[in-house]
């Protein structure tokens, strides 16, 4: 491996951190560690209607009570800063317009109405639902009608309508994706606020970023970033696209399974040796009997080959097994502390 090993993880501040971006934390954090490399916080706040107050703050203290310290970050600071995505809006901002000057991003007027009844006439015909280009070739004279008119518009990117795109991730290998059936994207949204497809690219890039894990949800959003930074003569940074963490049933796990955050394990009594050991091994294995690690046991032997393409099954069973073994490990004054 060449160059500083640079991983983000990057919680919106919405709720209680669910156990799924958890994992990726961890993932990041033992990666990083293995390498010797800088695992870095980011806060992404641009969906303003959806931020909670108090959520940075408990999005912290999962990743300090797991033992997860971070190299860069809020309240630590370091020199690739800020790290709150709402303190960052102007850097967004240049970079979109420079892709507008270069003719790789244009101004949007549609009104909520007329894509609410594109995608309407599009399901009916049973065709690819997105944003139709409408106004990806206005032509001058009706792009000034629409300012003076007064609408504010959202910035679209121009996606190749040719070719394919291809993902060389570490987890999946080679994913291709026809750049036809991506639709333009929304980079910046009429409220100036960036979405997560510009903004995260935007940080990944100047923070320097080596290596990006994200759960397989994302990956069908991957051509789009992919496209964004070859527009922007950038060099991505390698993907890893983690497999979802499944209830029992094999259906994504959710609130309805019971409990999903960090906070509810902890509260139940769970210990963050017995947690952090638990979720390492959802997606991840050393081999196929050891079950036990330590956190820097864990660090020293964890790698991107080893994670595995399927999704993972969240065994209640095991995680109570396993705590019940660390809390045997403990001494009285140790557990009266814990």
């Amino acid at each position: 491996m060449t160059g500083r090993v640079r991983v983000r993880y990057a919680p919106s501040p919405t709720g209680e951190p669910h156990v799924g971006n958890i994992r990726t934390a961890i993932f990041d954090w033992l990666f990083a560690r293995r390498h010797g490399g800088d695992f870095i916080i980011r806060i992404e706040d641009t969906d303003q209607s959806r931020k909670v107050e108090g959520a940075v703050e408990v999005q912290l203290d999962a990743l300090r009570w797991l033992g997860l310290d971070w190299d860069e970050g809020p309240i630590k600071g370091g020199d690739y800063g800020p790290y709150v995505q709402s303190q960052r809006l102007e850097t967004y901002r240049r970079v979109v317009g420079e892709l507008i000057d270069g003719g790789k991003a244009y101004r949007c007027y549609c009104s909520i109405e007329r894509l609410s009844r594109v995608r309407e006439e599009q399901a009916k015909r049973k065709d690819t639902v997105g944003y139709d280009r409408y106004c990806r070739d206005l032509a001058d004279s009706q792009r000034k009608e629409q300012h003076d008119s007064g609408v504010t518009p959202v910035v679209r990117f121009k996606m190749p309508l040719e070719g394919t795109t291809t993902l060389n991730d570490l987890v999946r290998g080679d994913v291709n994706f026809e750049n036809r059936l991506v639709d333009d994207f929304v980079m910046l949204k009429s409220d100036g606020y960036p979405t997560y497809h510009l903004a995260h690219v935007v940080d990944d890039h100047l923070m320097e970023i080596s290596h990006v894990f994200r759960g397989e949800d994302w990956l069908s959003s991957a051509p789009r970033h992919l496209q964004l930074y070859k527009a922007l003569g950038w060099v991505c940074p390698e993907f890893a696209h983690l497999p979802n963490i499944l209830a029992a049933d094999r259906s994504k796990l959710s609130k309805r399974h019971g409990a999903t955050s960090v906070r509810e394990f902890q509260e139940k009594g769970y210990l963050p040796q017995a947690m952090l050991n638990f979720l390492a091994l959802l997606g991840w294995s050393l081999d196929d009997k050891t079950e036990l690690f330590t956190r820097d046991e864990l660090a020293r032997n964890f790698s991107i080959e080893r994670v595995s393409r399927s999704g993972a099954i969240f065994n209640a069973e095991k995680l109570d097994w396993m705590n019940g073994h660390y809390i045997r490990e403990m001494s009285h004054q140790e557990l009266a502390d814990a």
